[in-house]
Order: structure tokens, then sequence, then C-alpha cells
């Protein structure tokens, strides 16, 4: 497998040279060049933070600025950032309002966050929220283990938050509603292809040519099931309906939409997979009030979509309608 990098090891690194060079008027390398923030702080507004490993790009650096993120903490290829990046970010965008984490739910991210926030905290300086995404329906609910895993509706909830914080809500609250929008999301993903992994060059799984894998994560993990490869339609619909199952109902409720890229898939996959999706939702009583389709939650080179649901009601809607100016997304 080609990609185009110096090495492995420094491919993470790299990457965010070349992204704060090219998005220099909305970002900078925070303290040790130890994680991304905004260049312009707003005083008095609660800090949001997230992160993860590098290969999910444009999530999380892609994310910092204007009505979104004042920081993101990388990690290596699929590896989780360290508490001392955290822990630096805290320390240098907290203006005082306190700082809010929304973090994915795996292992290595809420270990490493919550140990963050604890050396925040400890130093009786900073407050600190958190919240934990779990809006993957593909991983099953359980009483024990670390349960859904935090994917594509991660954006939805720093895009949400995001907007709230810059409204100047304070930190209690965005935690009430962070969690909420977190409640209020489901998705589910698809892959055609397994993920190259810059240190093995390997894919991370492989599928015959009638085959593809239902329910992958984000970090190049197999799904719950490998099924025979079917038409976009009869795939939409697979995925679709296992989301409403886990809602229960939408019938007359509003949604957003989201159909998004794991890495590599065409935007024109994209845009056909969001209008059969559209069409199968409303024929079933949702309302589509809004609406995002792109690449911006990956897992490097994955051939596959995702599509998230967001329930909105109207302070939801006014949020995520909010302005947004980031390297990845802006209106």
């Amino acid at each position: 497998m080609k990609k185009f990098m110096n090495s492995a090891g420094t491919l993470a690194q790299d990457s965010l040279e070349g992204f704060v060079a090219a998005h220099g008027d909305i970002v900078m390398f925070g303290a040790g060049r130890k994680y991304v923030r905004r260049r312009m702080l707003s005083p008095g507004k609660v800090a949001i933070i997230s992160g993860g490993g590098a290969g999910h790009e444009p999530m999380h650096t892609g994310f910092v600025g204007h009505g979104m993120l004042d920081a993101a903490c990388t990690g290596y290829v699929f590896t989780s950032p360290t508490p001392d990046q955290i822990y630096a970010a805290i320390r240098e965008t907290d203006n005082g309002a306190g700082t809010l984490l929304i973090v994915k739910n795996y292992d290595g991210d809420v270990m490493n966050f919550e140990m963050a926030a604890e050396m925040a905290i400890s130093g009786g300086t900073h407050r600190v929220e958190t919240i934990i995404v779990n809006d993957d329906i593909a991983v099953e609910r359980s009483a024990r283990g670390t349960g859904r895993r935090g994917v594509a509706g991660t954006l939805v909830v720093e895009k949400i938050a995001g907007a709230a914080a810059q409204a100047g809500t304070p930190l209690e609250e965005l935690k009430v509603l962070g969690d909420a929008v977190v409640g209020a999301t489901r998705t589910m993903g698809v892959a055609l292809k397994g993920t190259t992994v810059p240190q093995t060059t390997r894919e991370t799984f492989l599928l015959g040519p009638d085959e593809m894998e239902v329910g992958v994560g984000i970090h190049g993990e197999p799904g719950r099931s490998r099924d025979k490869l079917t038409d976009a339609s009869s795939i939409v619909a697979l995925v679709c309906g296992h989301i409403l199952d886990d809602f229960g109902s939408l019938d007359g409720q509003s949604v957003l939409l989201f159909v998004n890229g794991l890495g590599g898939t065409p935007q024109s996959e994209l845009y056909l997979v969001f209008g059969l999706a559209r069409a199968f939702l409303e024929a079933r009583g949702v309302v589509i009030a809004r609406s995002l389709v792109g690449t911006y939650v990956t897992s490097l080179d994955m051939a596959g979509i995702s599509i998230t649901v967001t329930q909105l009601d109207e302070r939801l809607t006014r949020l995520w309608d909010a302005p947004v100016l980031t390297a990845a997304l802006r209106w």
C-alpha cells in the first residue's frame, strides 16, 4: 500500500504542521505544539476541548474555531492523546468560565481525558465537565464493558455545544445540553473496504468482491456482521431501519440527517446515499429539518459511509444554524 508520508511515526505531526500552516488565520499550535487551538480565544466563554487519535481528519482539528472547539488534542494514528496534552490545552484555553471536554467513548480516550480533568480540578483553579459521546448503535448496549462507541455524532455534539458556548451558556448548562444531544443521536456505518494503517500498510480487514462490513467503527474495526454486497437502496434501508428501531419512533419528529464519508468514498456516492436515506425516512413520517453531507469523521482511507440522525427541537435547530468558522465546517 502506498501513502504520501516520510515515516509512519511522524505522519500525525507532519500532517498537523501542514494543517496549521494552511489555516493560520483560524488556528495555531498551543504551548509546546502539543495541541491545536483557536487563534483568537473569546474572553469569558467556556472552553470546549475534544480530541483523539490521528486518522479521523478533519475531526477534530478541522472543527477548531469560532462556534465550535477552542482546542483539539491529537495522538498518533488511532491512539488517544496523552493526559499531558489535554491538561496543557485546558490550562491555556480556560478563561475562567470553565472547560467542557467532549470525548468519544473509547477506553483510551475516556481514561486519558478523565486523568487530565482530575489534574486540572485538583489544582483548584479549573472547573471541568465531560460529555461522553456514544452514538454508534452497531455496538449493543451493555452494563459491562465500554458500551457504544463515539463516532460521527461527535461532530453534532461539538457543533451544538460550541454554538451554545459561543453564546455565553454556562458550563453546567452546557453539560446538560451536550448529554441531551448525545441521547438524541444515533449513527451506524457500512464499509466496502478496510482501513490501511500506516504502521502496517495492511488493511485492517479484507472483504471479498461481493462482501460488505456492516456496523464498522472508525478505528478500522470490523463490524458486527459481514453481509453480501447489495444495492445502495438496500444498504440505506438496512442502516436507517436499525436507526429507527433504536429510536423507537420518529413519526412526525424533526431531525438532522448527516451522511458522512469514512475517507475513501466519493462525494457523488455520499449524495446518492443521502437522497435514499431522506426518502426512506420521510416515507416513515420523519421530517428532515436539517442536513449535512460530506467527509468529516473518517477512518483514514476506509471506503464506507455512516448515517447519523439527531432529533431536533427549536433550540437545537437554532444552535445548529448558528454561525461557525472552522477549517472543515463553516456557515
